[in-house]
């Protein structure tokens, strides 16, 4: 068996008026699965200026390409900065009186505390980390424990990772709230992707992701430098029940976006996986197999909706204020 390298690049931690305590940072994770690095764990986080606080607000996962070179995420900067990798957030969360976002990360962070602990098997890789999610004042409303489990995936996909998070509310009473385009549990291909071949795939006739609920996957394909991939998620039967999802965006985020609320004390565990192969989408009927195993129920291949993606309409040109020149 493969021995397991760990990349942890330690940057300073800088204590402010906004964050009073925060643990040791890394850089990063290299994930390994059977001698092959297949993900990195991007954890740093570090408030020396504004703008390396605005790179490094959240945690995310990057995936790789199937030789371990580059990523096929997308990491900070960009269009929409806060979309990175397979990340976690909701814009409206109520706490305490107050509406928090942490999705466009305003006033306040998702902070890792110390280290990344990774164990590998046979046929397993895991990585957990307790990320703490951060009021304006640099206090965890919600300890988070992140868990990524990556598997040896069945042909033609390159890896298989199961993703999951326990969110406790230990500080009173949460509600996650927002839209299926800003809260959830997203995917963010890497924006060097050629938009004009962006194509998702659902199951069941005629669907819309936005509309239907607790479909039991998603699926994008997507071609960035001159290599096709795709990329499937699928949702847990036990998340919470009413689940939206986004899948038509051509620069490729999509997510599933569950509401909820976590009593005082409380905590919500949220299950999801992914499949990643280098190809156009895998046979529907190896996408039903894999969710089957995912969920342990035995539903027949479904029909699908095939559709390409949309390209977002341009932003709205803002009124002059009063009396300025048109």
């Amino acid at each position: 068996m493969a021995a397991l390298l760990l990349t942890q690049l330690v940057v300073p931690t800088v204590a402010s008026a906004q964050s009073p305590s925060v643990a040791p940072a890394q850089e990063s994770v290299d994930i390994h699965l059977a001698g092959r690095l297949l993900g990195r764990y991007v954890t740093a986080y570090d408030i020396s200026s504004p703008q390396r606080k605005k790179e490094t607000y959240k945690p995310f996962l990057h995936l790789l390409d199937p030789e371990g070179h580059d990523p096929i995420t997308k990491g900070p900067g960009g269009e929409y900065t806060h979309h990175r990798g397979i990340f976690i957030g909701w814009y409206k969360i109520g706490f305490e009186g107050q509406t928090i976002d942490r999705w466009h990360m305003l006033g306040g962070e998702q902070v890792v505390q110390g280290k990344v602990d990774l164990h590998e098997g046979k046929d397993t890789t895991t990585a957990d980390s307790t990320v703490h999610w951060n009021d304006g004042a640099g206090k965890p409303f919600i300890v988070e424990k992140r868990r990524f489990t990556f598997r040896t995936p069945p042909a033609p996909a390159y890896l298989l990772l199961d993703f999951q998070s326990r969110l406790e509310a230990t500080r009173g009473e949460v509600k996650l709230d927002g839209d299926p385009e800003h809260a959830g549990v997203h995917f963010r291909p890497s924006d060097a992707l050629d938009r004009k071949t962006t194509v998702y795939l659902l199951p069941g006739s005629e669907t819309k992701a936005q509309k239907s609920t607790d479909l039991p996957w998603i699926a994008e394909s997507f071609v960035l430098n001159g290599r096709t991939y795709s990329v499937v998620q699928f949702n847990h039967p036990e998340n919470p029940s009413g689940t939206r999802s986004s899948a038509y965006r051509d620069y490729g985020r999509m997510g599933m976006f569950p509401t909820a609320t976590i009593p005082a004390g409380g905590n919500l565990v949220l299950r999801y996986r992914f499949l990643v192969s280098e190809c156009a989408f895998p046979e529907v009927s190896l996408i039903q197999s894999v969710a089957n195993s995912f969920t342990g129920k035995n539903d027949p291949v479904p029909t699908v909706t095939r559709r390409q993606a949309d390209v977002p309409p341009p932003p709205k040109p803002k009124k002059p204020a009063a009396g300025a020149n048109p």
